[in-house]
């Protein structure tokens, strides 16, 4: 996504699609970004924020030179309805990025489980499920898909607002240093076995954006979900033997 972002052209607007309190941060000055959900939060990220139900949204048509749908699709009951506004309010030469869930990992297994359904109203099983629908109805090209690898944050008791289910304790009760090695853990044998036990979902970029946008990046937070390159990382100094801080937050991850 912050590919994306980095591509746009000065003065451009960004919809941040069921924003909560912001799916992104940009260090961008000169691009506008609004972020849609039903309420507004309290706690907010920069931006212009707007209360709007996604399947009738309150802006005119061809608003937005881009829209980031940022882990936000399998959450709107009314799927297509969404996705038609979509289509209205980008621009036609604009983009739009897509993150989901795949249902089937063992990642958002554990998320619904521990949820109850975690508010997932939408299972997405394969690619097709979500290219077909957003290219029919959009007109939007799918130019890439790009596999999203867990951070497992959601279980990080950094991140808990409220109280835990009791199903909690068998993580360690939220323990981000046991997260982290239960993530190295998963991708490493991942790599052995050819499984897909550390994937989260995908990453979808449609529109007018280039193709040779890089990824993935197995090197993903656990506790803020922050995806980043190894050879980023190594440039940065982050890295000690197999650790690094996260850029992001300065969270302690193990290199994988």
């Amino acid at each position: 996504m912050k590919q994306l972002l980095d591509r746009l052209p000065a003065g451009a607007r960004v919809l941040d699609l069921g924003a909560r309190s912001g799916s992104f941060t940009t260090d961008r000055q000169d691009i506008v970004v609004v972020r849609l959900d039903l309420e507004v939060p309290q706690t907010r990220r920069a931006g212009h924020y707007v209360s709007g139900d996604a399947a009738r949204m309150p802006f005119a048509p061809a608003s937005f030179d881009a829209i980031v749908s940022n882990h936000s699709l399998e959450h709107f009951v009314e799927f297509e309805a969404t996705v038609r506004e979509i289509g209205r309010v980008v621009k036609p030469q604009g983009a739009l990025f897509v993150a989901v869930p795949d249902a089937s990992t063992l990642s958002d297994r554990i998320y619904r489980w521990m949820g109850r359904g975690g508010g997932h109203v939408n299972a997405f099983r394969a690619p097709a499920h979500v290219i077909e629908p957003i290219e029919r109805i959009t007109g939007l090209s799918h130019r890439k898909t790009a596999v999203l690898i867990a951070s497992l944050s959601f279980l990080n008791a950094h991140n808990f607002t409220a109280r835990p289910p009791r199903k909690i304790a068998l993580f360690a009760f939220g323990n981000e240093r046991f997260l982290a090695i239960l993530n190295y853990a998963l991708r490493r044998f991942d790599r052995a076995f050819g499984t897909r036990l550390s994937v989260y979902g995908w990453a979808f970029y449609f529109g007018n954006i280039d193709a040779d946008l890089e990824g993935p990046w197995t090197n993903v937070c656990v506790r803020c979900g922050s995806g980043a390159p190894e050879n980023w990382l190594r440039a940065e100094s982050r890295i000690r033997v197999l650790i690094y801080d996260c850029p992001t937050c300065g969270a302690w991850n193990l290199l994988s």
